[in-house]
């Protein structure tokens, strides 16, 4: 069964990725394939559907497919003409805070506040929705990924 503990761990390697990720911004090609990988280890794009909703994108505001999510992360992909990089902004730390968590044998689900910090020291809070599976190879990994900025009146 998925433990709590497994969906911290998942959420704490997200976050490390993430920040990686940005701070290899200055070399493409490093940072396409430390994109790349996160995205297989961490996704089940491989394993079937993964629903892919990043928190800025209006124009292709659902990502449906490896690519789609890739670009959200890096940009450089003439299809989601709207993607500056989230990844590269860069971000010096990213905190998870989950508001609840359901927890089934082979899948789980958590929803709350993640926390991006900017490398001046500033958070921006961001709401987020993960859905997660354990694979035929009982690795766990994501498939639903929703986040979005709070309400702003």
């Amino acid at each position: 069964m998925i433990s709590l503990k497994d969906i911290e761990k998942i959420q704490n390697e997200w976050g490390t990725n993430l920040v990686k990720i940005g701070s290899l911004k200055n070399d493409l090609k490093v940072c396409e394939k430390e994109t790349e990988e996160m995205i297989a280890r961490l996704y089940g794009f491989e394993s079937g559907n993964v629903l892919f909703k990043p928190t800025k994108a209006k124009d292709s505001q659902f990502r449906l497919n490896f690519e789609g999510a890739k670009s959200y992360f890096i940009g450089q992909n003439p299809n989601f003409s709207e993607d500056k990089g989230f990844a590269l902004q860069p971000w010096t730390n990213v905190r998870f805070e989950n508001a609840s968590v359901i927890l089934h044998e082979n899948s789980a689900i958590a929803m709350g506040n993640y926390f991006f910090t900017e490398t001046n020291g500033n958070e921006v809070k961001v709401e987020y929705t993960f859905g997660y599976f354990l694979d035929s190879n009982h690795n766990l990994k994501i498939n639903l990924h929703h986040s979005s900025l709070p309400y702003s009146g």
